[in-house]
């Protein structure tokens, strides 16, 4: 009997590319980001906001660090299901010398180690009464 090969799937250990995506983000590396993302990249905000390359997602880390130099992700429970992670934990940072920190889930499709999709599900409240303030 031979043994049965194993899936795509199964060599790609989806939660370990999704760490490693958030560990690039927390150091702020644009190129290790952009690494882990391909052409097709997915992302959709926690408004809705849907950007769809992998050269639109890198412009808005960009952007978004420039407004929230420290900018983190605490991951603390991921659970992953084939090609679907999904992970909870905190997010936080600093805007306009306010901290801030917000609970948050994603949800992420991996596709040959590579982020698909990430989603992101948080309360933006915080972030919108510091920029409302000015």
């Amino acid at each position: 009997m031979t043994p049965q090969e194993p899936t795509p799937v199964q060599q790609e250990n989806p939660q370990e590319s999704v760490e490693n995506f958030v560990a690039a983000i927390n150091a702020h590396n644009l190129d290790a980001i952009f690494a882990l993302l391909p052409r097709d990249h997915v992302f959709i905000d926690s408004v809705g906001h849907r950007l769809e390359s992998a050269v639109a997602a890198r412009t808005a880390w960009r952007g978004y660090f420039a407004m929230c130099p420290d900018y983190w992700i605490r991951l603390s429970d991921v659970l992953t299901d084939g090609e679907l992670v999904l992970a909870t934990g905190m997010v936080g940072g600093t805007i306009r010398a306010t901290s801030w920190q917000t609970p948050a889930a994603f949800k992420v499709i991996i596709r040959n180690r590579k982020l698909q999709e990430w989603r992101v599900f948080a309360d933006n409240k915080p972030v919108y009464e510091i920029l409302a303030r000015q």
